[in-house]
């Protein structure tokens, strides 16, 4: 791409051959800009003075912030942003914003300008986790939070929580991360124990979603397969799963939005455990499908 560029402004000799690149006025330039991604916008900055100029322009950036990216700056103290231009503010709110004591992070997606958000398991009640003898908080580089809740053993599984969050307007899914087994680091390699795993086979848990406004969403999983392969391995252990819970639509950010979620297994006539609980996503629909598929960095 930069060879065929530089030839419309170079002739095959080296000497100017007539208008370029770099006599597109800058406002032209800007217009342009506006229907690019922000990396597609970074990368043509390189070009020349024009487009460098048309690149950090108030009114790009501006489109590529949701609007209510202030809502989000409300977030960060007030040092951090004042007199910065626009393009500045788009890459700090594209950094995990955090919020609630730590627990609860929100961002926008470096290429589309989209708002996410994670909850931490630190951020939801989990029944028993004040008890040792069922819970323990284990610290990871595997987590965003950088910490997951491990169970050992319970008979009442039941996690939830609640956010509540100016979300601009879009269709999001809401997913839990969790994980079979408790891992570590040996001599330098990831393993996986199972030794505590057991109950998540017999039957399924409940994932639930509702919102404020009356949006309701469910779905069951059993979290273990009901047949392991020995000679392949448990495809579920050992491995980070994103449960789907649900779809919900936002149509404006006012009202607030607040969501409820939860994930249980409550039926006591047996015991659970070797399960570890990440966080909470909350991700533009589209935009989790793309990501999913390899579409999006």
């Amino acid at each position: 791409m930069g060879a065929s560029l530089s030839n419309l402004t170079e002739g095959s000799n080296g000497t100017a051959m007539g208008p370029g690149l770099g006599d597109i006025p800058e406002s032209c330039v800007a217009c342009v800009f506006t229907y690019l991604t922000p990396p597609e916008i970074c990368n043509l900055a390189r070009l020349n003075r024009a487009f460098r100029g048309a690149a950090s322009s108030d009114s790009v950036w501006e489109m590529k912030l949701p609007s209510n990216y202030q809502d989000l700056l409300d977030l960060v103290p007030p040092e951090r942003y004042q007199n910065l231009p626009k393009k500045d503010i788009f890459a700090l709110l594209s950094r995990p914003v955090p919020f609630d004591d730590g627990n609860k992070e929100v961002w926008l997606d470096r290429v589309t300008g989209r708002v996410c958000m994670a909850i931490s398991a630190k951020g939801m009640a989990i029944t028993g986790i004040d008890d040792r003898r069922y819970w323990n908080w284990v610290s990871t580089e595997e987590s965003r939070f950088h910490t997951v809740a491990y169970l050992q053993q319970i008979w009442w599984f039941e996690v939830d929580g609640v956010v509540k969050f100016p979300l601009p307007a879009d269709i999001y899914t809401l997913s839990f991360r969790l994980h079979l087994g408790r891992f570590s680091k040996r001599l330098g390699r990831r393993v996986s124990g199972f030794e505590h795993t057991h109950g998540w086979d017999i039957k399924p848990v409940t994932f639930e979603l509702s919102t404020s406004d009356g949006q309701l969403a469910s779905c069951e999983h059993y979290l273990d397969d009901t047949e392991q392969d020995y000679d392949n391995g448990n495809h579920k252990r050992g491995c980070w799963i994103d449960y789907k819970v649900g779809e919900f639509i936002v149509n404006d950010s006012e009202p607030v939005t607040e969501v409820r979620f939860s994930v249980k297994q409550i039926d006591c006539t047996h015991s659970k455990g070797g399960l570890c609980v990440d966080s909470v996503f909350i991700i533009p629909t589209d935009l989790k499908e793309h990501k999913r598929k390899g579409m999006l960095k």
